[in-house]
């Protein structure tokens, strides 16, 4: 299948973030692999690029399962022969509970897709952009503001996100002689579903509740589109986009 357009692959891009991410990339010439567990929201989130929906290709997976992710970039090498960029964007966030009351099932499963998914699909898009004519690509990570500041009670999470960071450097370290470029969006409340609770009211570090402000997700689209076009001479290392009046700069 010969395909002109470069090859970007989105994770998580059923819902959220990764939707609207991976929807702008098809609106700026991409063609997109949307990865999720879930196909059917694969083939909605798809469905709504209307006449460009011929540019996207749906994949479901659970990226903390390795072999089903080693089945995904068979597929991609099979298919389109490269890959240009790669956004790990798939993760899961954790219920509210002490430290010590955290089941090990909970690390695990949160290590797996936030980490060890991102880790597989690095791994994967590595492979094929330092082999690829011409060489290189770029890869991108969400690592979210819980990258540098956590939220109470949010350990697994915040882990996993600081754990990013070091990713994201090593990945942009090792690259640098295959012109494999790395880069790391640090992303605070974007009005998701995933963040509607923090419309109604969160706990705060103080330990009272309270709403906090959300920005619109177009916003965070628009900036991993930025990151995307830069040519390979050129990287953003680290972005942070966030609500301007969340609480993250300040005494929480």
């Amino acid at each position: 299948m010969k395909i002109n357009s470069p090859i970007a692959l989105v994770t998580g891009a059923g819902t959220g973030i990764g939707k609207a991410c991976a929807q702008a990339l098809v609106q700026q010439g991409y063609h997109v692999i949307f990865t999720g567990r879930r196909i059917d929201v694969l083939n909605q989130a798809i469905e709504e690029l209307g006449e460009k929906s011929s540019h996207a290709t749906p994949y479901a997976l659970d990226i903390g399962m390795v072999e089903q992710v080693q089945g995904l970039f068979q597929m991609i090498t099979e298919r389109f022969g490269r890959l240009d960029v790669l956004f790990n964007n798939a993760g899961r966030g954790t219920p509210i509970m002490d430290f010590d009351e955290i089941p090990n099932a909970l690390w695990q499963e949160t290590v797996g897709t936030n980490l060890m998914g991102a880790i597989y699909c690095s791994q994967g898009a590595f492979k094929i952009m330092k082999t690829q004519t011409p060489q290189g690509g770029r890869i991108i990570n969400n690592g979210s503001i819980s990258a540098h500041t956590p939220r109470p009670y949010s350990a697994p999470y915040t882990s996993t996100k600081h754990a990013i960071t070091g990713l994201t450097k090593s990945i942009a370290l090792d690259g640098r002689k295959y012109n494999i470029a790395c880069g790391q969006i640090d992303i605070g409340n974007a009005a998701t579903e995933m963040t509607d609770r923090m419309a109604a009211g969160i706990i705060q570090a103080d330990g009272s509740i309270a709403a906090e402000d959300r920005m619109d997700v177009q916003h965070v689209a628009q900036a991993v589109v930025q990151m995307a076009n830069l040519p390979l001479e050129s990287n953003i290392l680290f972005m942070t986009i966030m609500a301007t009046k969340m609480p993250f700069v300040g005494r929480g």
